[in-house]
């Protein structure tokens, strides 16, 4: 087989399909997963910082540093196993242990990530989640008896996942050390790898959740917005067909209505956009786990049903109404600038009857002038004529007045005939 050159990008995407492994993790273990995310313009990130920042905590343990363009990376510091993730976003931070502390999400288990280093991180911290991961007891009284010491019951949400191979938990609230609490009890025959993948959806879930819910945020804010624009618009609306202003005026409002509109849908979009696909991410992350129902709780499935769709609702919402509102201001604008445009041909018609109705009276003036000036010329013409010709009329006995009376009818009639001949002309 003759060699046939490789597209540049053939071995990175397909290394992009095995770049992010789960972590293989044994019981019991416990970790440590954090979230990173500037608050502003996160998406235009200068993410050399974020690298730099990674290689401060590798450097600390001598741990080896990733490739110069990788956004990932999975390495040891100390007795953790380190997976790193760069997103469009938001950094990740994972730190995987063997071994659980005595106390149940003992704030020292986050310690891998020191304090002066979160101090110089490059963002806000978004999440940072404990999780812990026992072996499954034969009594699943057992499990509920620690769930209800753990978490506030009323906000418990815990299900059999994965064919039945673990039983994960939380209440998705955050304790006063600031962490937010899992916990994964798995059945003593559950692979390693599998049990990395549904620590791994764990931390997803509240990453992608949390995420999503920036959205809901800003829909607070533009909705404030909108409710202030929404009279304003409608009033201009509904005073389309009244005669009390100015089209012009009311138009010149509605545009400028319509382009605030404009520009908060440029603001928003990206926010909105991301929002939805955060939403989807987080439930396509809840159904991979495959819950089943454990002793009558709610599972997470129905947990985000109640508490997390209302909020992507209100975002959706507050999207709708906002394009909805775009439309509307186009629509009258369009409308009011036709009525605009009407009246202006109206105006133009009676302009242009105006001028007809002035150049038909030039023309008559015209042609009086064109009379008067025949009179005029003749009455100087039939004079010269007639000093010119008085000697040839004294010969045949003609008298002045005689000559005056043959001249002025021939004159005239020379007259009228050039001046009717020029006009002739230039017409």
């Amino acid at each position: 087989m003759s060699t046939l050159p490789d597209h540049p990008q053939r071995y990175t995407i397909v290394n992009e399909l095995h770049a992010r492994p789960f972590p293989s993790l044994t019981v019991p273990s416990h970790a440590a997963f954090l979230a990173i995310k500037e608050p502003i313009e996160a998406v235009n990130r200068d993410r050399a910082i974020d690298k730099a920042h990674l290689l401060a905590l590798l450097d600390r343990h001598g741990g080896a540093h990733p490739q110069p363009e990788a956004t990932h990376f999975f390495g040891d510091i100390g007795r953790h196993e380190l997976k790193w993730e760069s997103h469009t976003e938001f950094v990740t931070y994972s730190a995987f242990a063997k071994g659980n502390s005595k106390r149940a999400f003992d704030p020292v288990e986050a310690e891998v990530f020191p304090d002066d280093w979160l101090a110089n991180a490059p963002g806000k911290r978004l999440c940072s989640v404990l999780i812990r991961v026992e072996e499954m007891p034969a009594d699943e009284g057992e499990v509920l008896a620690k769930l209800e010491e753990w978490f506030v019951p009323e906000s418990l949400a815990v299900s059999k996942v994965v064919d039945g191979a673990a039983i994960v938990a939380g209440d998705f609230r955050i304790d006063p050390a600031g962490h937010m609490r899992f916990a994964v009890f798995v059945r003593p025959d559950t692979g390693g790898r599998r049990i990395g993948r549904i620590v791994q959806r764990l931390c997803e879930i509240e990453t992608y959740r949390s995420m999503s819910m920036l959205g809901l945020v800003r829909a607070r804010s533009l909705t404030t917005r909108l409710n202030a624009l929404d009279p304003q618009l409608s009033g201009l609306v509904t005073a389309l067909d009244g005669q009390a202003r100015s089209p012009e005026a009311v138009l010149h409002e509605l545009l400028t209505i319509s382009a605030e509109l404009e520009s908060l849908a440029v603001k928003y979009s990206f926010r909105f956009g991301a929002t939805a696909a955060y939403e989807a991410i987080v439930n396509q992350r809840i159904e991979v786990l495959r819950e089943q129902r454990l002793q009558g709780r709610q599972t997470f499935g129905e947990f985000m049903m109640r508490r997390y769709d209302p909020a992507m609702r209100t975002v959706k919402s507050a999207e709708g109404r906002l394009k909805s509102m775009a439309e509307r201001a186009q629509r009258a604008a369009e409308l009011l600038r036709t009525r605009v445009d009407v009246e202006r041909s109206a105006q133009n018609q009676k302009l242009l009857e105006s001028m007809d109705k002035r150049a038909d009276l030039q023309l008559r003036l015209q042609r009086t002038v064109e009379g008067l000036s025949t009179v005029a010329i003749s009455y100087y013409a039939v004079n010269l004529a007639a000093y010119a010709l008085e000697p040839l009329a004294h010969s045949v006995h003609l008298s002045h007045g005689g000559l005056m009376a043959v001249l002025t009818p021939l004159v005239l009639a020379g007259v009228w005939l050039m001046v009717r001949r020029i006009r002739n002309h230039f017409d």
